[in-house]
């Protein structure tokens, strides 16, 4: 499943692995593009998939002319060592009764290369929230047991929210409750996988609606940053005038609602 762009396999042991869920307004993904970009991952390599619609297009993250000709593909892993992080980027949709598969096979893959943990960034809709959670943060977390008891204390220190049950079925009162996240894409599959296959994993979501989820995408990736310090605030900093967070937009978020109008419009 997982092709490295060199000619040997990169040992992730003890790697913390990030990636999105194709959710709602597309939060995770950008999210993961903030992180990569920000960070300046490097590409070690990418998932050779059936389970994904077949896409290509130039490299995202170009800084410059001589690498924007470089392609990039449906689902590709960056890294980072120094921080012990791993991403990967998922840039397509699924195909149909395709993405069970792909989550069984992706964390079959993260078991076997021995990473410490998995983040799942993904959003939910914002509409089916009940009245606690409209009088209350956006923010959810789930953690499956495996990782409880490493990182509990940790997560309720951060005061962070968990993600309540809800009735299987909504229209049915005495339903039995379970947890749902709708709009969430793979997450919940993921999530399910996850406790059966004992995989320590942590889902970070957030409740939104579609349209521009850039600010959300920010939020997401700020609140990853409060447990995971993935870049230091800059509060810290010698520049007072600075922003709190300085998180870089990839290139490619130029043309995130298409092209400007054409001039000959007026």
């Amino acid at each position: 499943m997982f092709v490295p762009c060199g000619d040997s396999v990169p040992d992730l042991a003890g790697f913390t692995f990030l990636m999105p869920a194709v959710s709602v307004g597309n939060v995770g993904q950008l999210a993961i593009d903030l992180i990569i970009s920000t960070l300046n991952m490097c590409k070690i390599g990418y998932f050779y998939t059936d389970c994904l619609v077949p896409m290509v297009g130039n490299n995202p993250y170009a800084t410059a002319e001589e690498n924007s000709t470089e392609l990039s593909i449906n689902a590709e892993v960056y890294s980072l060592p120094s921080k012990k992080l791993v991403a990967l980027q998922l840039r397509s949709i699924f195909i149909k009764y395709k993405s069970k598969p792909f989550c069984e096979k992706l964390l079959s893959w993260v078991k076997s290369s021995n990473c410490a943990k998995v983040i799942v960034l993904s959003s939910s809709h914002s509409y089916h929230r009940n009245d606690l959670q409209l009088r209350s943060t956006p923010f959810r977390y789930l953690l499956t047991p495996f990782l409880q008891k490493t990182v509990q204390n940790k997560i309720k220190s951060l005061n962070w929210e968990e993600m309540e049950k809800s009735p299987c079925i909504p229209e049915i009162d005495d339903s039995e409750f379970c947890i749902r996240i709708p709009g969430g894409g793979i997450t919940k599959t993921l999530y399910d996988e996850g406790c059966s296959k004992e995989i320590p994993m942590v889902v970070l979501l957030k409740f939104v609606s579609e349209g521009d989820n850039i600010p959300d995408a920010l939020g997401l990736v700020e609140y990853l940053n409060e447990w995971l310090q993935i870049i230091k605030p800059c509060l810290q900093c010698d520049d007072p005038t600075a922003s709190a967070l300085q998180w870089k937009m990839p290139s490619s978020w130029r043309l995130l609602f298409g092209s400007g109008l054409p001039p000959a419009l007026f």
